[in-house]
């Protein structure tokens, strides 16, 4: 007789590994192609959650093991269930998971080595930025299915224009990364050899600077996109006095004046 599988434990469905000021959060089920099962959102939003707190990381890196980025909800644990209270409280779920992103104080950068479908294009377009290996494809397929992206539209038409957007989700169809790139799905792609430097160099050049700033920057940004352009004008204004209350801001100025580099806190 065969001997039953271990059953993999929450805490092992997202590794967190940290380098310096840069924690990278890896989803880890190779296995299921890295597909957002319960167990893998609520792991997700666990690591966020610390991340979040933890006032020396400046820079979260999203990144995947195995073949895929993520394929998507996990359809087979979906199709066990068939209830619509339950597909609202996991749509819900994995809404919440997303908007924890953008919510989160750090930049968050997708580094994409295998293919996102579904939510996991989803997950790509909910990221502040994302460079992906050439060779890598992107799909909101679950029209194929008869299942339209419904969720998966709502960060991907706040990044692709919306004809393409519209293209991919009545198709399906899959776009390269090459094109990932021309519809602003992500920052750039590159040769799989070089997607870790690339993206290392990106997250420490973003961690070089105060992290309280970055935190303010990326909430007002995702606030006043959503506003008119009066409305984005105020925010802004007001964010940008408060910014300028800085410690960091007043001793980035004074070296700028000075001609230095600027002495800051956050880097100590």
């Amino acid at each position: 007789m065969l001997a039953p599988k271990p059953i993999q434990s929450d805490a092992e469905f997202v590794t967190r590994q940290d380098d310096s000021a840069v924690a990278t959060l890896s989803l880890n089920r190779p296995a299921k192609y890295n597909a957002l099962s319960e167990e893998m959102l609520s792991a997700i939003q666990q690591q966020l959650a610390e991340v979040a707190a933890d006032e020396n990381i400046k820079v979260v890196v999203l990144a995947a093991n195995g073949k895929a980025f993520c394929a998507g909800h996990d359809l087979k644990q979906m199709r066990a269930n068939t209830s619509k209270e339950y597909y609202e409280t996991l749509f819900k779920q994995c809404s919440e998971m997303m908007l924890a992103i953008a919510a989160l104080p750090q930049p968050v950068i997708a580094k994409v080595q295998g293919m996102a479908t579904a939510a996991g294009c989803q997950l790509v377009a909910a990221c502040d930025l994302a460079v992906a290996a050439a060779d890598v494809k992107f799909a909101v397929s679950g029209v194929n299915i008869g299942l339209f992206c419904s969720t998966p539209s709502v960060p991907l038409s706040r990044n692709v224009p919306r004809k393409r957007a519209l293209e991919m989700l009545f198709t399906g169809n899959f776009i390269s990364a090459q094109e990932a790139e021309r519809y602003n799905l992500i920052n750039k792609c590159v040769d799989a050899n070089e997607l870790d430097i690339t993206v290392k160099r990106l997250a420490e050049q973003i961690a070089m600077k105060p992290r309280e700033t970055l935190a303010l920057g990326k909430s007002l940004y995702y606030q006043q996109i959503e506003q008119n352009l009066q409305q984005a004008y105020a925010t802004a204004g007001d964010r940008m006095a408060c910014n300028m209350m800085f410690d960091d801001t007043l001793e980035g100025v004074d070296a700028f004046i000075e001609k230095r580099q600027p002495n800051w806190a956050s880097r100590k």
